[in-house]
């Protein structure tokens, strides 16, 4: 039998290259021109339109913000935070998929005439595995865990919580209706990513809206003054 002359090629490469290659100039790009881009995950129904609008209200006097709601359909995100708090707001579908990357931000960020802003909050589709692989090319990923969802979440979903430079834990005004450790989830998070910034909040009623405040404040100031 004639000895068959085939080239194995060894692939390496990341199936994810070309979106980490996009995500990053994408950030370079808004760093240039001082466009602060901030990335929202969670499950849904944790609170993220709802921890947006508290934060958005107490932020727009200082900064012009834009939303972009990333959702399968529906452009009920996009219409309430509009209504309610009067920044620009745009809907992204993305025809079933559960993610967003950083092309489709870019399409996002082109629709809504990004240039005219200084902070822009992308709240990326309700999911916990899917948007965290793909970078969006955002300054800052952040993460919503409600305490409904259980202190045990950071366990099960890691690779969100191992990319995230802020962990909200939202509705803490539900402790009492729930077995919940505020201080176990914290140890769970840092299990993950010991460098994270932990604030607990109640969307709700407002219970630690001054330090996200204060977060966000330094973060865009901090953006500011690097080279």
């Amino acid at each position: 039998m004639a000895e068959k002359n085939v080239r194995t090629i060894v692939v390496n490469r990341s199936a994810y290259a070309d979106n980490d290659l996009e995500a990053s100039l994408l950030r370079k790009k808004l760093k240039e021109e001082g466009v602060f881009l901030v990335n929202v995950m969670s499950s849904p129904g944790s609170g993220k339109t709802t921890t947006l609008v508290r934060l958005i209200n107490l932020l727009k006097d200082k900064y012009r913000i834009g939303v972009m709601e990333a959702d399968i359909d529906s452009d009920i995100d996009a219409l309430k935070v509009s209504e309610v708090t009067g920044v620009k707001s745009i809907q992204l579908h993305t025809s079933g998929m559960c993610h967003l990357d950083a092309g489709m931000t870019f399409d996002g960020l082109k629709a809504i005439d990004y240039k005219d802003l200084d902070l822009i909050f992308l709240e990326n589709v309700g999911n916990l595995v899917c948007p965290a692989e793909f970078d969006a090319g955002a300054h800052l990923d952040i993460t919503i865990l409600s305490v409904p969802e259980g202190d045990d979440k950071p366990l099960k979903y890691p690779l969100i919580y191992q990319k995230c430079n802020l962990v909200i834990i939202n509705k803490m005004d539900t402790l009492p209706y729930f077995t919940f450790s505020l201080e176990k989830c914290k140890e769970n998070i840092r299990m993950r990513n010991e460098n994270a910034t932990i604030i607990p909040i109640s969307a709700k009623t407002g219970e630690g809206s001054d330090k996200l405040v204060d977060y966000f404040i330094k973060s865009i100031q901090e953006f500011r003054e690097e080279k």
